[in-house]
């Protein structure tokens, strides 16, 4: 069990051994999770997205990062960032959208979910993990900097609350259908990715977006891997038990004074999607882990029926010595991962 200083007024272990971990499960969800969610899926794919691309922002890393807008559910805009194959030398910053549609050279694509907070960059998610690919990087309902809804709290202790009373209003369903929206918006601007016999799209999600990954994969089959890091979501009824730092304790005391929520996070419930998902999946998962507990991380890998990797990770949302390591074993990984079952 891996133990550091900290001030937390909890175990961030939870007491768990990696085979302790190794061995919990997934809930089995309600009878009718999966219409529930592939009715919700079917929506999605039928509103027109809409995308509009801006100036080019940054060029870095073999890409040009262009700010992005498209229409999600409920017309709602949502904005972010897309990351284009750098075709043509010499374009900078400022410049016009021009011919970026232009792109056949694309090898992959990848949407790429956010943490708990947003993102104000595309940031760390260049590099891509394969070379000539395109990427979109949306910033979900109610999210910061680009995605802020009027109603909806930016913060994660009162977004992960929003319209929770009701699973057809609570705003992570939303949040899901925010992902495969922004799959058709790349697809749109990226027409090569959509071709007959081009490789399906790879997703990438940390925490907050590793959770809305399980939640939206399953049902979606314009992807063909996927990576999932410290995952959120995971077995609800697990988690409400387990005291943390991050937006599971919102819902935790939400759900002291209202018991009655349990109907409605069971449908939202990561580790009982990742038992429906059957692409391949990449999860690394936490030993110590204040915000997202590690319990939780794994039901999601352990639940996994298909094609599975996972690497430990010593902590997740804590700072540690080993941490830089870690993460270029990963992004490694990624690669090899991605390359193989993307197959390019």
């Amino acid at each position: 069990m891996v133990s550091f200083a900290h001030d937390f007024p909890f175990d961030p272990a939870y007491g768990r051994t990696l085979d302790d971990l190794l061995e919990i499960p997934a809930p089995d969800g309600p009878d009718d999770f999966a219409e529930f969610w592939r009715a919700r899926f079917e929506a999605a794919r039928a509103v027109g997205t809409r995308p509009e691309l801006g100036p080019v922002e940054e060029v870095r890393d073999g890409v040009r990062v262009h700010g992005v807008t498209y229409t999600s559910v409920g017309g709602i805009r949502i904005g972010g960032w897309i990351a284009l194959p750098d075709a043509e030398a010499g374009t900078a910053p400022g410049a016009p959208a021009g011919n970026a549609l232009g792109t056949g050279a694309a090898r992959a694509g990848f949407v790429v979910g956010h943490g708990y907070g947003g993102r104000d960059e595309a940031g760390s998610a260049l590099p891509l993990p394969l070379p000539g690919s395109a990427a979109i990087l949306p910033c979900v309902r109610g999210m910061a900097t680009r995605s802020e809804v009027p109603g909806i709290p930016t913060a994660s202790a009162g977004h992960v609350l929003h319209g929770i009373g009701s699973r057809d209003t609570y705003v992570i369903g939303d949040c899901v259908a925010d992902l495969w929206c922004a799959a058709s918006a790349l697809l749109e601007l990226v027409p090569a990715l959509a071709a007959e016999g081009a490789p399906r799209l790879g997703y990438l999600g940390e925490s907050f977006g590793g959770g809305l990954g399980a939640l939206a994969l399953p049902w979606d089959d314009r992807f063909g891997a996927a990576q999932l890091t410290v995952p959120t979501f995971g077995n609800h009824p697990l988690r409400l038990t387990l005291p943390c730092a991050g937006s599971g304790e919102s819902v935790r005391t939400h759900h002291r004074d209202h018991p009655e929520v349990t109907d409605v996070i069971q449908y939202f419930d990561a580790a009982t999607a990742a038992a429906r998902l059957a692409l391949p999946t990449l999860v690394a998962a936490a030993l110590f882990d204040p915000y997202v507990p590690p319990p939780g991380q794994f039901a999601v890998h352990n639940a996994l029926p298909g094609v599975r990797e996972l690497q430990v990770l010593t902590a997740g949302h804590f700072a540690y010595e080993a941490e830089p390591g870690e993460r270029d074993v990963l992004a490694k990984n990624r690669t090899r991962f991605f390359g193989e079952h993307l197959g390019v």
